[in-house]
């Protein structure tokens, strides 16, 4: 049993320069805990809201006093004192609280910290790791294989390009440290070869993706497909691609915007259809804006290889994931607890999303902290793949270093892209073409 003995909220600063909460938890046992709650920029319209001051004398409006206060004001005298015999009973306190409240008066930043808070601290009490309280039975399966950020452009990167993030797949690599050698000396090559094209120093996104100039959403795949060649590797073979469209962003009442024209759905499935064709793209994520009914023929356009991955389509939450799943709308679920507000709600959507046999992305936020229990939650979780960010910011390298030393403490295995969606088996295959 976890008793809890307090709870107090703090706000401090995301990697946006955004206010988010901080929360640590003290259990009668001594055993505490802390979570840092992550924000973020690209959001979609059925994601949990987070409790905001509105005072525009302080951080424009975005401050989160109120939410740092609720943790110790609201929060705490609803579960102090109160013995807990698991993860969902302590989170399922806190939705009754928070539908009793009502309006907002949490919001799901409080909400989630004190919940993440909670299970560092129930690990401690229990004298395990955070990846293994996360995983329940013990047994850890894999490493998630990481989506890394090289190009952005959309709400990430300001840049003329709608396209909101290009990430690369290091398919050849078996090791998370491999990974992580292969993409930094492709990010080198990528920063060198954007500097000689456009005569300018380039500009860094939220997640720290590189956003050139670029002249259409064409030319980003162009320019990687260079790029990985340059670094000496093969694409599709040995780095993979995958890209975040980010519909939602670019669409109006008479359609979306593309390259400075106007097109409808079905235009839009068809030029995705020929990135998909033409590049070594194997995953979509939010192909179509969340509330547009063509997302079933993307997924039939698309072969089976690439997963059509839902997030403003989804927002983690179960209604939402099983609508997808009996329309055939998609195939993988991008999984941001932040969107829900409890880490109870987001197991429930991994669950009906892997008894429907998708895939599961664990991802980061544009406002992200040094926090690093999204590695520990991803291996726990079992997810195939994750997705924080590119390799230059500390509150990216927080998480990808985590998994590096899981990997080298406990040896587990990288998961695999299907072979059939690559062509490679990536263990044991050399990272370098001979070329």
């Amino acid at each position: 049993m976890f008793e809890v003995l307090d709870l107090r909220g703090i706000e401090v600063l995301d990697s946006c320069g955004q206010p988010t909460v901080s929360v640590v938890c003290r259990l009668h046992s001594g055993a505490t805990g802390h979570a840092s709650v992550p924000s973020g920029r690209s959001t979609g319209s059925g994601e949990a809201v987070e409790l905001r001051d509105g005072d525009p004398a302080r951080f424009r409006g975005r401050g989160c006093r109120l939410a740092a206060d609720a943790v110790g004001q609201l929060i705490l005298p609803a579960v102090r004192g109160r013995a807990y015999p698991d993860q969902s009973s302590f989170d399922g306190d806190l939705l009754q609280l928070a539908a009793k409240l009502g309006s907002g008066a949490l919001g799901a930043n409080s909400v989630l910290g004190a919940s993440i808070a909670f299970a560092r601290a129930a690990a401690g009490h229990l004298g395990i790791s955070l990846v293994s309280y996360f995983a329940g039975d013990g047994t850890q399966r894999q490493l998630p294989r990481p989506m890394i950020n090289l190009f952005s452009g959309g709400l990430h990167g300001g840049a003329g390009v709608e396209l909101q993030d290009l990430l690369v797949i290091p398919v050849c690599a078996s090791s998370m440290i491999e990974v992580l050698e292969v993409v930094t000396e492709l990010y080198a090559v990528a920063e060198e070869r954007a500097q000689r094209s456009f005569s300018i120093r380039p500009h860094r996104a939220d997640e720290g993706g590189l956003a050139p100039p670029f002249r259409s959403n064409r030319d980003v795949f162009e320019f990687a497909v260079e790029c990985i060649t340059e670094a000496g590797y093969r694409p599709g073979s040995d780095i993979a691609i995958a890209i975040d469209v980010a519909a939602t962003h670019f669409v109006s009442q008479d359609g979306y915007v593309l390259d400075g024209e106007q097109i409808g759905s079905h235009e839009l499935i068809g030029t995705i259809t020929e990135w998909v064709s033409d590049y070594p793209v194997i995953s979509v994520e939010d192909g179509l804006s969340e509330n547009d009914p063509a997302w079933p023929e993307l997924r039939r356009a698309l072969p089976e290889t690439c997963r059509v991955v839902g997030d403003d389509l989804l927002c983690t939450q179960v209604d939402r994931v099983i609508r997808a799943r009996d329309s055939k709308a998609a195939d993988a679920l991008l999984l941001k607890v932040n969107q829900v507000g409890s880490l109870t709600q987001a197991a429930a959507a991994v669950e009906v999303a892997r008894a429907a046999g998708w895939a599961v992305v664990a991802s980061a936020r544009s406002g992200e902290t040094e926090d690093d229990w999204l590695a520990d939650l991803a291996v726990g979780w079992g997810a195939d793949s994750i997705k924080v960010g590119s390799v230059r910011q500390s509150e990216r390298l927080a998480k990808y270093n985590r998994l590096a030393v899981l990997e080298a403490i406990h040896g587990w295995p990288m998961a695999r892209f299907p072979a059939s969606a690559t062509g490679v088996d990536p263990v044991n295959q050399s990272t370098r073409s001979n070329s």
